[in-house]
C-alpha cells in the first residue's frame, strides 16, 4: 500500500500537480452561503475609480456606488484586491473587497505585440494596418505599457505565482528560444540565439502594400454597398499588409521586459492548453491586462470569456486600452469597454492591488 501511494503521488508530480504549495491551508472547495449586502458608500468622491491614469482611461464618475463583503477570503491570503462590478437591477456600482493567495494568482497579459517599437515588426506602407493601425496609436499603447504595465508587473513579479503574456500565431523556432512556453524554458543561450534570429528575420521583411484604391466602381442604386466592400474601415489582408506580414514571429513588445520565467501562451493553441496549464499551476485567480479591451482582451485564447470560466478573473482597468478608431486618445473608448465589462465581471485598478497588512493575514 505504501508503494502504491508513493507511485501515484510520483506520477501526481509527474503531471504539475501542486500539493499546498509553501505549506498553506488550500482553499475549501465546499459551497458557501454569501450574504449580499449593500450598504452605499458614503462619499465616493474620497475614493475615485480608475483615476491614476486619466490620460489612458477616462475615470468612472457614477455616483451611485455600494460596498458589498468580502467574496473572495483565501485562507492565508496576503493579496488584497478590491474590485467593482456594475449591477442594473441595484442601480449602481457595487465594490467588493477579496483577500487572494498571491501563489494561487496569475497576471495574463493579452497581446502586448512588438510592433512599431525597434525591434523590427512594423506597420506596413503605405496603408497597412497592425495592432493599433496607425503608428501614432501604437506609440501610445507603447507608452502605456511602459508607464502601466511595465512598472505593475516588475512590482507583482516573485510576488503572484506567474507572469503570462498571449500571442497570436503557435510557438515558432524562433519564439520558442525566446520564451518560455507551456512545454519548455529556453536557457540564457538559446535566448541570446533567439534575439538574433528574431532581429534578423523582422528586418528581412518588406514592409510594403497597396495605397488606398484611387478609384472604385459602384453601383448607381446603392453606392454605399460595394463602396464599403471595396473600401472597409479596416483590411489587413495581403493586399495592404504584404503576403506573410501575419506570418512573421510577432514579439512582446519592448516597452516590457520580459524575464526569464514568464511565459508566452500562444492563441493557436487554444484555450484548453492555457486552461490545463493554469491548473498545473495551481492558479485559481488571474489579474487580467493588455490590448484591447473590447476585443482581443475579451474574446481571444486568453480573453475573459473563456477564462471567467474557470478561473476568478479581475479585469485590471487601468493596465488596459480598447480599440479608439476616430480618436485621438483610448480615453473614453477604455472607459466605455471596462465599464461594459463590469456587467458580467470584477474590474481592479493597479493602486487597489497591494499586500494584505501583515497582522491581518490568517
Amino acid at each position: 500500500m505504501n508503494q502504491r501511494i508513493t507511485e501515484l503521488l510520483g506520477l501526481a508530480v509527474l503531471a504539475g500537480v501542486s500539493f499546498q504549495a509553501h505549506g498553506k491551508e488550500e482553499p475549501s472547495s465546499s459551497p458557501r452561503v454569501y450574504e449580499n449586502h449593500l450598504k452605499p458608500v458614503a462619499d465616493p468622491a474620497a475614493r475615485p475609480i480608475l483615476a491614476d491614469h486619466p490620460q489612458f482611461v477616462e475615470p468612472v464618475r457614477e455616483v451611485a456606488r455600494f460596498e458589498a463583503p468580502r467574496l473572495i477570503d483565501d485562507p492565508g491570503a496576503d493579496l488584497e484586491v478590491r474590485a467593482w462590478r456594475f449591477s442594473y437591477n441595484a442601480r449602481g456600482i457595487i465594490e467588493v473587497p477579496n483577500r487572494l493567495r498571491s501563489d494561487r494568482t496569475a497576471i495574463i497579459v493579452v497581446h502586448p505585440w512588438g510592433i512599431d517599437d525597434g525591434q523590427g515588426w512594423r506597420t506596413p506602407e503605405p496603408a497597412g494596418v497592425a495592432f493599433q493601425c496607425t503608428p501614432a496609436k501604437n506609440r501610445i499603447v507603447l507608452d502605456h505599457a511602459a508607464t502601466v504595465i511595465n512598472p505593475f508587473l516588475k512590482s507583482m513579479r516573485g510576488k503572484v505565482a506567474l507572469v503570462a503574456y498571449s500571442l497570436p500565431g503557435r510557438e515558432d523556432p524562433i519564439r520558442s528560444k525566446l520564451y518560455r512556453s507551456f512545454r519548455a524554458q529556453p536557457s540564457d543561450q538559446d535566448r541570446e540565439t533567439g534575439r538574433r534570429e528574431l532581429k534578423a528575420r523582422l528586418e528581412s521583411f518588406r514592409y510594403r502594400g497597396n495605397p488606398i484604391p484611387s478609384t472604385i466602381t459602384v453601383s448607381s442604386g446603392s453606392p454605399t454597398i460595394e463602396y464599403f466592400r471595396r473600401f472597409p474601415g479596416l483590411d489587413a489582408s495581403d493586399a495592404y499588409d504584404g503576403p506573410g506580414f501575419w506570418q512573421l514571429p510577432i514579439p512582446v513588445m519592448k516597452s516590457i521586459e520580459v524575464a526569464p520565467r514568464d511565459v508566452v501562451i500562444y492563441d493557436g493553441e487554444g484555450y484548453p492548453a492555457l486552461r490545463d496549464f493554469l491548473k498545473r499551476q495551481g492558479i485559481r485567480h488571474v489579474l487580467l491586462a493588455g490590448y484591447n479591451t473590447d476585443m482581443c482582451v475579451c474574446s481571444t485564447t486568453a480573453g475573459y470569456k473563456n477564462l471567467s470560466q474557470d478561473f476568478d478573473v479581475f479585469l485590471v482597468g487601468d493596465a488596459t486600452i480598447a480599440t479608439f478608431p476616430a480618436q485621438p486618445t483610448p480615453r473614453f473608448a477604455t472607459n466605455t469597454a471596462v465599464c461594459f465589462a463590469a456587467l458580467n465581471l470584477l474590474i481592479t485598478q493597479v493602486s487597489w492591488i497591494r499586500p494584505v497588512p501583515a497582522d491581518a493575514v490568517r
